[in-house]
């Protein structure tokens, strides 16, 4: 049994320790905006945050992630409901073509912008370094974090933390 909370909910779950983050997150618990795209962590499909720092869960083991706050595509919203000023800049800048990376796109860039508010292309680069998008959207991409950056709502503060459920 492993104890998991994803999304501020908490489930206990009859799963072997050893088993993947991702199928469990996919299979499991029915959340299937994180993809599968590589299995050895390369591509970034994968990509959620586990307690704010992004993971590739094809190779984190649920029983790593226990007892931690793991936040998936489908937990990253605003309070009022409202696209994320990072998802907003993703519309807005026609990021997705065929999709399949963009959730593990979204997860990284949002770990970058909750260490970096400000990032430069270097530091853009480097951060996304780790996410393919084989449809090679990587200058819309700069583009959005860009958007998100100067939005003036969030200079200067964290602009997401995974909500909790404390009920």
């Amino acid at each position: 049994m492993v104890t998991l909370t994803v999304n501020g909910q908490t489930e206990t779950l009859d799963v072997d320790p050893n088993t993947p983050l991702l199928w469990v997150i996919r299979e499991q618990l029915g959340l299937i905006g994180t993809k599968f795209g590589c299995g050895i962590s390369q591509c970034g499909a994968c990509t959620v945050h586990i307690n704010g720092r992004a993971v590739r869960s094809c190779t984190t083991t649920v029983g790593a992630a226990a007892g931690q706050q793991v936040t998936t595509i489908e937990g990253v919203r605003l309070a009022s409901g409202e696209l994320h000023p990072l998802q907003q800049a993703w519309i807005d800048e026609q990021v997705p073509q065929c999709g399949y990376c963009q959730s593990g796109q979204i997860m990284s860039a949002l770990a970058l912008l909750n260490d970096n508010p400000q990032p430069t292309d270097d530091d853009i680069d480097r951060a996304m370094r780790g996410n393919v998008c084989r449809c090679g959207m990587y200058q819309r991409i700069r583009r959005a974090i860009k958007k998100t950056a100067a939005h003036e709502a969030l200079a200067g503060v964290q602009i997401f933390e995974p909500e909790v459920n404390h009920g």
